[in-house]
C-alpha cells in the first residue's frame, strides 16, 4: 500500500485530524488535505501520483511550423547564408508564419538532431562595438582569396557601408591593385555619392603610411575631403564587420558550383550581392535589410563637398597628344593637358567650376581646366603642373 493511501486512511477510517496525520508521517497539513481532497472526489484512483505538467500549452509550436523550422535549416545552408533560430525566425515572419522564440527554435533544431554543440565563444558583450551614424558615414573595404574550379586563386575587393552592412560593391580580379581600388571607389561615388571617411587595413594599395609620400588613392581622398582611416596593426577587430562580411560570402559561394572563370565568379558575386542587400534581414539593423537601412535616413558627406551642387570623378587615358575628352551637357569638350604626359592614365575630378587632371597611380596634378561651356578647348591654366596642397584637411 502506498503512503499515499495510508495517509488518507488514516483519516477517513481511523478518524485521526490531518494535523495528526501531518505529524506521523512528516508531511504537511496541506499535503494531507491534498490528498483526502482527491479520494472524495476521484477515490482510490486519485490518489496515483499526478503528471506535473498541464495537459495543454498555449505557447505549444504547431506541427506544421516545426516542420517549417527544420526545413529552413536545410535551405537556408544549401542558399549559403546563416541558419541559426535568429536567420530562420526571421525567414518564418516573412513567410507570415507563427515565430516561436528563439528558444524554442534551438530546442526543435536539437530534437531534429541539426545542431552540432561548438566551444563556448567569447561573449559577444565583450566586445566595443563602432557604428557609423550614418550612410557614408564610413565605407569599410578589403579583399578576400578565392579559388576557380581550376584550382588558380584569384581576390574579391568588397565596399560594404558601415551604417547599413550595405554592400556598394564587389568584383573579382587576379590580384588587387592600386589601380582597382581608385576604379571601384571612383564608381561608388558616381552610384551613391562621396563618404565622410573610408576604413581600410594598412595593405599598400590603400595607403603608403609606412613607406612615405602618398598613393593614388590617398590623393582621391584627399581632393575630395574624405577621411582616411586605416585599421591598427595587428588588430583585426577594426574592421570587424567586413572580416564577418568576408565569411558570409565564402559560406554562399561554397553552396554554389565552382566558377569555370572570372565572369562566371563575378556573375556569382552580383546574384549574391542582390540576396545580401534585399533578402536577408540583419539581427544588428533590428531585422531590417541593409537595404531598407542604407535608404532609412540622410547621408553623409565629406565635410569639403557638404555644400557643393555638383561634382564628378572620371578615370580615363590620356590619347597620344596628351588630350583628353569630357561630355558636359551634351556637348564633347576637348581638354589639353600636357604631350609628355600622353597615353598615361589620368584621374579628372569635375566640380562647378573647374577639372583638376591627375595621374592615377602617383596623384601628380597634371592639369587644370575652367569650365566654360561656350569653348570646346580647354586650355591648362597651370604652368608648370603643380602639386596636391601639403596642408589638406583630408591629411591624417
Amino acid at each position: 500500500m502506498s503512503k499515499s493511501r495510508v495517509i488518507v486512511l488514516s483519516v477517513v477510517q481511523q478518524g485521526l485530524t490531518k494535523a495528526e496525520v501531518a505529524r506521523k508521517y512528516g508531511v504537511t497539513w496541506q499535503w494531507v488535505h491534498t490528498l483526502v481532497t482527491r479520494y472524495e472526489r476521484d477515490g482510490e484512483a486519485g490518489l496515483d501520483p499526478q503528471p506535473r505538467a498541464p495537459h495543454t500549452n498555449k505557447h505549444q509550436t504547431l506541427p506544421g511550423v516545426s516542420d517549417r523550422i527544420v526545413g529552413l535549416r536545410s535551405e537556408l545552408k544549401a542558399e549559403g547564408f546563416d541558419a541559426g533560430p535568429h536567420s530562420i525566425r526571421d525567414r518564418l515572419l516573412q513567410e507570415g508564419l507563427p515565430a516561436p522564440s528563439h528558444s524554442t527554435i534551438s530546442r526543435i533544431l536539437k530534437r531534429a538532431g541539426l545542431v552540432i554543440p561548438e566551444p563556448r565563444k567569447r561573449p559577444k558583450s565583450s566586445y566595443i562595438r563602432f557604428e557609423a551614424d550614418q550612410p557614408n558615414e564610413t565605407w569599410q573595404s578589403d579583399f578576400t582569396h578565392w579559388r576557380l574550379a581550376d584550382g588558380s586563386d584569384v581576390e574579391i575587393i568588397n565596399w560594404l557601408d558601415d551604417h547599413s552592412r550595405y554592400l556598394l560593391s564587389l568584383h573579382a580580379h587576379r590580384r588587387i591593385t592600386g589601380e582597382i581600388v581608385i576604379d571601384t571607389f571612383s564608381q561608388n561615388t558616381e552610384d551613391y555619392g562621396p563618404p565622410a571617411s573610408t576604413l581600410t587595413d594598412n595593405g599598400s594599395v590603400y595607403t603608403s603610411r609606412f613607406t612615405g609620400g602618398r598613393n593614388g588613392f590617398e590623393y582621391l581622398l584627399a581632393a575630395l575631403g574624405v577621411r582616411q582611416k586605416n585599421g591598427s596593426p595587428g588588430h583585426p577587430q577594426t574592421q570587424g564587420k567586413i572580416e564577418r562580411f568576408h565569411q558570409t560570402q565564402k559560406r554562399w559561394l561554397a553552396a554554389k558550383p565552382p566558377a569555370q572563370t572570372l565572369q562566371h565568379l563575378q556573375q556569382q558575386l552580383l546574384e549574391f550581392q542582390h540576396a545580401y542587400n534585399t533578402k536577408r534581414p540583419h539581427r544588428s539593423l533590428d531585422g531590417h535589410t541593409p537595404e531598407h537601412a542604407y535608404h532609412a535616413t540622410i547621408k553623409a558627406t565629406p565635410q569639403t563637398l557638404a555644400e557643393a551642387t555638383h561634382y564628378r570623378i572620371r578615370i580615363d587615358r590620356l590619347d597620344s597628344r596628351g588630350k583628353a575628352t569630357l561630355r558636359r551637357g551634351g556637348k564633347m569638350h576637348h581638354l589639353g593637358v600636357r604631350e609628355e604626359n600622353a597615353r598615361k592614365r589620368v584621374l579628372m575630378l569635375i566640380d562647378d567650376t573647374t577639372v583638376t587632371v591627375t595621374e592615377l597611380t602617383t596623384g601628380e596634378v597634371l592639369s587644370q581646366h575652367l569650365i566654360d561651356p561656350e569653348r570646346n578647348y580647354w586650355p591648362n591654366i597651370l604652368k608648370p603642373p603643380g602639386r596636391w596642397p601639403s596642408n589638406t584637411s583630408a591629411q591624417l
